[in-house]
Formats: structure tokens, C-alpha cells, sequence
């Protein structure tokens, strides 16, 4: 959230680059002592510090590159890039680390982060370029600036709801995450290095695909409408794993990274429709922040119910919650 306040104050296309640079120059080191547990540690602490301020810099520059009317065309393309590299990511990561070994793959990753800051440089805003605080921002505090974003998320509607479920989304991809080994091996009988083939490729191959299809034809169509219908088909997907066999796997992560899409997207596009330039850097570092820190969910309770009652019951039981969520928002939200 502190990183929000200052990503406002400055200008969002010189916070992309430094932090890109910063976290190459960082890789670098890390290259150079990546046998060093210490090193390993603080290294990725500072990694961690500098995407703080990157995330609340990334997705607020949609709207001051695009028309409002190209939000949401413009975020399917986000989506896609976002996760595009993601099903990149999978079929390099193997082949590079063969052909680099572990410390030139950090010296390679540090040259994609040059190479982003290249691209940075090559943005060019539809405005003036924001360089300070407008409208009396200047004039808060840290704390002041903090209350006013806060403020406009509890009285919004459509910013409290739409960074709700931009929230629900991460954590459903750190639940399956978490309980992903379980349930290749407890129910599919399958090893878990064959899980990110069967799972992860086509979920992001479904995002991917849901954002092309949202981009090209439903950008007229409501927004809401869309997210809910993507939170009714998750619930379906999520029900019917546990009845996965390897083929149909593979289809529901498809469609898990379709309803991804109809999720994130759209959400997205409500959350900069709604916010002033002043104020969506910290209402993106709130998003960040709040995904941080339910991150720890998954990891202690969901991990401890899986143990206890099963991967099937834990699935289903999510399942249901997130379709009635859904369900609410199609037939009894106005």
C-alpha cells in the first residue's frame, strides 16, 4: 500500500524502468552468489521490495495509454501477455537451465529485464506525462493519501466488489497451487511433474483464449454479467476435478483459465474506469498488498484441510462457495 501512495507521486513510466533495472542489476548479483544461502535470501527480499513498486506502476498505465472505450480490449491484451508468458515460461524454463546452467539463467533473466526497460522507454503516454502530485495531493499526508484510497474502495461499489474478486482470483490459483500435488497423485494417479503439462499449460492456454474471444467479441457486453458468469463456471469446474480423469483434466483446466478470464478482465476494467489517475496506484498497491496477505491462507489452512478431510472434499466444498458466489451475482445482484 506505501508503495501505492509514492507509485501516485511519481511518474509511473520512470518507476518501470528503474525497477526493471534494479532487479536485473540484482540478478546479476544473485548469479554471482546464488550457492550463498544468505545472499539467496536478501537477494530475493530486494527482488521483492522493487515489484512492490512495479505492480502499482504496471496495470494503472493501461488508462492513461488507451481510450476508456479500449479498457477493456486493452486489459484482454494485458491478460494475454500476462499470461502468455507464463505458458512461454514452461517450455523455455527446462531447455534454458539444460543449455545455461543455474547461475547463467539468473544472467539470462537479468537480460529480460534490461530488455523490458528497453520496451519501457518506448511508451508513450495519450497525456501529458504525470511527473508529481495534482489536484492538492501534494498537500496530504502518507496516512491522507492511504484514507482517501481506502474511502473510495468502501464507498464505490464496483471498486469494493471488483478487487474482491481480483483477490478470489489469486487465491484460488495459490489453493490449487498448494493442494495441486495432492490431488495429481491422491486422485489422478498421475506424478506430479506431469501436473504443470496437464494443468497449468492449458489453463493458461484458456486464459489466453477467454481473453482473445472477450477482446474481440464481448466488449460490448456487461461487465459484471461477465465476471459473474466466470465465477459460476469456475464453481462448475472446481466441482467436477475430483471426476477427472488425465483427457477431461486437461479441459477443465481449459476452462478454469477461461472463467480466469472472464474474471480478471473484466474486473480489471471496472477498477480503472472507476479510479482517477490520483488514486489507482494505491488502490492496486491495496490489491497487492491484500493478495499478499491472504496468500498465507492457502498455504496453512487449506494445506491442513486437505490432510484432514481429503483433496476431493476440500475441492468440493470450495466449489460449492464460489458457485453460490456466482450464482448470487447472475440472478439475485442488481
Amino acid at each position: 500500500m506505501l508503495a501505492g501512495v509514492y507509485t501516485d507521486r511519481w511518474n509511473k513510466k520512470k518507476i518501470l524502468f528503474i525497477t526493471n533495472i534494479i532487479r536485473a542489476i540484482l540478478l546479476v548479483f544473485l548469479m554471482m552468489w546464488h550457492q550463498n544461502l544468505f545472499a539467496i535470501y536478501a537477494l530475493s527480499f530486494a527482488v521483492s521490495i522493487a515489484t512492490q513498486f512495479f505492480i502499482p506502476a504496471e496495470t494503472p498505465m493501461i488508462p492513461l495509454l488507451v481510450r476508456k472505450e479500449f479498457l477493456l480490449s486493452a486489459n484482454a491484451l494485458f491478460g494475454m501477455g500476462l499470461y502468455g508468458s507464463i505458458l512461454i515460461a514452461y517450455a523455455l524454463s527446462g531447455p534454458v537451465l539444460i543449455f545455461l546452467g543455474d547461475s547463467h539463467t539468473f544472467g539470462f533473466l537479468a537480460v529480460l529485464f534490461l530488455t523490458a526497460s528497453f520496451f519501457v522507454t518506448l511508451i508513450r503516454y495519450k497525456n501529458a506525462v504525470l511527473d508529481g502530485p495534482r489536484n492538492g495531493a501534494g498537500e496530504l499526508t502518507i496516512i491522507g493519501e492511504i484514507k482517501n484510497a481506502a474511502h473510495l474502495i468502501a464507498k464505490t461499489g464496483k471498486v469494493f466488489h471488483s478487487l474482491f474478486l481480483l483477490i478470489m482470483v489469486q487465491l484460488l490459483i495459490l489453493i490449487l497451487a498448494v493442494i495441486g500435488p495432492g490431488f495429481a497423485q491422491q486422485i489422478l494417479g498421475i506424478t506430479v511433474k506431469e501436473f504443470p503439462a496437464l494443468f497449468v499449460t492449458p489453463a493458461a492456454i484458456g486464459m489466453v483464449v477467454g481473453a482473445v474471444v472477450l477482446s474481440h467479441f464481448f466488449h460490448n457486453h456487461p461487465k459484471d454479467k461477465m465476471v459473474s458468469v466466470g465465477i459460476a463456471l469456475s464453481g462448475i469446474v472446481m466441482f467436477l476435478l475430483p471426476y477427472s480423469s488425465r483427457i477431461s483434466l486437461v479441459l477443465a483446466a481449459f476452462l478454469l483459465g477461461v472463467a480466469n478470464a472472464l474474471i480478471f478482465v473484466p474486473s480489471n476494467t471496472i477498477v480503472q474506469e472507476e479510479t482517477s489517475d490520483e488514486l489507482r496506484g494505491k488502490i492496486y498497491g491495496f490489491l497487492n498488498t491484500m493478495v499478499a496477505m491472504c496468500s498465507i491462507i492457502p498455504v496453512i489452512m487449506v494445506g491442513r484441510l486437505a490432510d484432514t478431510f481429503g483433496v476431493a472434499s476440500v475441492l468440493t466444498g470450495i466449489a460449492i462457495v464460489i458457485f453460490l458466489i456466482g450464482a448470487y451475482r447472475l440472478f439475485f445482484r442488481r
